[in-house]
């Protein structure tokens, strides 16, 4: 079965909702971006969490000690890298015994394709690219690249929603699809859109 990750929750209504319909993920965006939130908030907002959703922190081109300081404070689950790590500095975060490590890679065309079977993360995050922007733009990039990959650990993100998220399911066939503002109304996670996008990513699983 396809996981579901819903990203960027910043409120305490926002886990009222994921508690509500659980996906297997949630994501805390620890980097400069409108959906940003304090390490002491989210300390929090887990609190409230249901122990069946597991919890990842977005960090993009931090200092390792910080990400060490903020997945112990918070225990989590995932460390999700989303700038320009390279695979030293995967390798030094490796070294600090933290949790599971997730890289984004941007991607234009078939040629940014060839990064990910380098990369020593534990899973790879396929997010659309755009200048200036470190995901959550709401656009997505052309699956059709992916034909000749297989995409069986792969995350799938950027542009997702409750409008696209079964075909892009039935056609990546992906480990996980990731949401952000396809799961947001006026820039706030949307009961009814998460409701949706879950509800459509488990149809899409009973129909493949």
């Amino acid at each position: 079965m396809t996981k579901i990750k819903i990203c960027g929750l910043r409120r305490m209504e926002d886990i009222e909702y994921v508690n509500e319909f659980l996906p297997d993920y949630i994501g805390f965006i620890f980097a400069d971006s409108k959906r940003y939130v304090e390490p002491s908030c989210v300390k929090m907002l887990i609190e409230k969490l249901s122990p069946e959703i597991k919890t990842v922190g977005v960090f993009v081109n931090e200092d390792i000690n910080k990400i060490s300081e903020i997945s112990s404070m918070l225990n989590l689950d995932v460390i999700q890298l989303h700038g320009d790590e390279n695979n030293d500095y995967i390798l030094k975060l490796r070294n600090e015994k933290l949790r599971e490590i997730w890289k984004a890679v941007s991607v234009k065309n078939s040629d940014d394709l060839e990064k990910m079977s380098k990369i020593k993360a534990d899973r790879i995050l396929l997010d659309t690219y755009k200048k200036g922007e470190r995901g959550g733009s709401g656009e997505s990039f052309n699956w059709d690249i992916l034909a000749s990959v297989n995409c069986k650990d792969i995350i799938l993100a950027g542009g997702l929603n409750c409008g696209n998220i079964r075909n892009a399911i039935q056609e990546v066939r992906p480990y996980m699809v990731d949401v952000s503002s396809g799961a947001e109304s006026d820039g706030f996670k949307d009961r009814e859109k998460i409701k949706k996008c879950i509800e459509a990513a488990r149809r899409a699983d009973s129909a493949v």
